[in-house]
């Protein structure tokens, strides 16, 4: 049974790697900030016959990382999936919106890949995925800080799948659209009233030329994909799943 790592799978896209993965019959580690949103993610997993773990961990500090990837034996699969958003361009956003976004999105990945590669070269291969985004390739407005992380998370991509590539390593990234999470509907229920959200869920919507969110088991469908030995010849790759919103630009 193989191991896969996946951050920030108590919700949302994180989730469903795990059920997909764990649909696939890999062992499922769950790295997250809240132990309890990962162990929600492990009880729907067990209960359907999977094998699944959390250990509580903050991507942004260094020796939780490392303490975390310690008390796992075998890394086969890593998803960098944690990430948290940020809204406004390079005016609005201050240095300490700057350094929070850094610590989780681009710091988070680095810390993750640094502690999990050497157990995969160890063991002979392994596959990476990192959540990138469209906002890794095209202007995305008011998500400077944002989209910032995400290019760095596209080129780190990069630069492990040729560093790894003899190895037996692959790595490679997923882009999406926007995808209806909780994050979405937190953020409709943070910043517009009760009778305007129907609305604004709409024009976020229709903002995909295909004429709604991507569902976060669409994107754990690709990311299964690229975990498994179907993708045997794919790295340094990053693939766009956004309903069509970069083939517009």
């Amino acid at each position: 049974m193989k191991t896969a790592v996946i951050t920030g799978a108590g919700s949302g896209i994180g989730r469903a790697v795990a059920h997909n993965l764990a649909a696939s019959g890999n062992h499922i580690v769950i790295l997250d900030y809240s132990k309890e949103a990962g162990d929600e993610t492990v009880q729907q997993i067990t209960e359907n016959g999977g094998s699944a773990e959390t250990i509580q961990c903050d991507v942004s500090s260094t020796e939780s990382v490392q303490t975390a990837f310690a008390s796992i034996s075998q890394v086969d699969i890593l998803v960098n999936n944690a990430g948290i958003a940020a809204v406004g361009n390079v005016e609005v956003c201050t240095p300490e919106e700057m350094d929070r976004i850094y610590n989780v999105n681009v710091k988070g990945v680095y810390h993750c890949l640094h502690f999990a590669l050497p157990k995969m070269v160890a063991n002979g291969g392994g596959a990476i995925v990192n959540l990138a985004s469209i906002a890794s390739k095209v202007g995305i407005q008011d998500r400077f800080a944002y989209s910032m992380s995400k290019g760095a998370a596209h080129t780190m991509t990069l630069s492990v799948a040729r560093d790894y590539i003899d190895k037996g390593i692959r790595c490679n990234s997923v882009c999406p659209g926007r995808v209806h999470t909780p994050f979405v509907d937190g953020f409709l229920e943070k910043n517009y009233p009760e009778d305007e959200r129907a609305e604004m869920f709409a024009k976020l919507s229709e903002y995909q030329p295909i004429g709604r969110m991507g569902k976060p088991e669409e994107i754990a469908e690709l990311i299964g994909f690229l975990c498994s030995d179907k993708a045997a010849f794919i790295t340094g790759s990053a693939y766009d799943i956004d309903g069509g919103v970069t083939l517009l630009r």
